[in-house]
């Protein structure tokens, strides 16, 4: 047997393999690497060399819509800081003007197919109709509860966040009140509309809040 070559007894047919001290030497080596590949996390990408992970503004259950609230948040940017405020106050009304859409959109719907309403279609369009014409007014009840303005030191533009709330059942009795006032809305479609917010009050109502 030549110096430095082991043979296998294992093998069909004889054939040189490692010296047996270069094999011993692997096998510690194959266990660490082994341990390391199942020990160590799967990679995440860095985030670029000098950035930090900011947390929003008016984040957490305190901004968000429940029961008895609508809630929205908005943001702005601009170089002036009364247009950033605009765009943020903007932003933040028409997030709520979709969750107040949606939502009676959701109830309108569900109202319309228990009753099997022969107008179902024409009581959904005037309501999404009276939604829009709410949102696009002035509204006593909605209030910011938060505003906080950063400024970039490098370009000076101002960046404006807001938080807005309006309870529920001030939002749906501002509806009715629309509702009643509106001479495009049939009796029919009216009594339709006023039944389904009257609904939807109470239940905001047992909300509390």
């Amino acid at each position: 047997m030549r110096r430095g070559v082991a043979w296998c007894f294992l093998c069909p047919t004889s054939h040189p393999h490692p010296p047996m001290r270069s094999f011993l030497t692997l096998v510690p080596m194959a266990a660490l690497a082994l341990c390391v590949a199942t020990t160590v996390p799967a990679c995440k990408s860095k985030a670029p060399a000098g950035s930090v992970k900011v947390k929003q503004p008016f984040t957490g259950n305190k901004y968000e819509s429940n029961n008895a609230w609508f809630r929205g948040t908005g943001q702005g940017t601009s170089v002036k800081q009364n247009i950033a405020r605009g765009k943020a106050d903007l932003d933040a009304k028409n997030q709520i003007a979709a969750q107040v859409g949606t939502n009676m959109r959701a109830v309108t719907d569900q109202y319309l197919a228990q009753t099997d309403n022969a107008n179902a279609a024409d009581v959904a369009d005037k309501f999404q109709t009276l939604v829009r014409e709410v949102m696009n007014t002035e509204l006593a009840d909605l209030r910011k509860i938060g505003e906080v303005v950063y400024q970039d030191e490098t370009t000076k533009e101002y960046t404006v966040h807001v938080a807005y709330e309006i309870k529920k059942n001030a939002m749906f009795r501002f509806m009715k009140k629309q509702a009643k006032a509106n001479d495009k809305i049939d009796e029919i479609t009216r009594r339709k509309i006023e039944e389904i917010l009257d609904k939807e009050i109470e239940k905001a109502d047992a909300a509390g809040e």
